[in-house]
């Protein structure tokens, strides 16, 4: 008597085939909405720079204490160019 054929996938029955999803090679796609940053992060951002550009035209301008110093003008660049990266990450 002849066995009833078994109801395999028929792309797994074809020799030594796997299916790319199931052995990992193919990343499963994330919902459109998943990926995005927190409201206040855009906010930091904005921040960050406008007080980098402040600290750097307030140390020309001989306003800040100390005089002109080249620590106010690391200060602004630091924050700016910390502005600058977090921009890059944001979603």
């Amino acid at each position: 008597m002849a066995k009833p054929p078994s109801k395999q996938n028929p792309k797994k029955s074809v020799g030594r085939y796997v299916d790319a999803e199931s052995s990992g090679r193919v990343t499963r796609r994330r919902p459109a909405g998943a990926d995005h940053s927190p409201a206040w992060y855009g906010w930091i951002i904005i921040e960050l720079m406008i007080f980098g550009v402040l600290v750097i035209t307030l140390n020309y301008l001989q306003v800040l204490p100390g005089s002109t110093s080249s620590w106010y003008l690391a200060l602004g660049l630091v924050t700016m160019f910390a502005g600058f990266y977090l921009a890059t990450r944001y979603k």
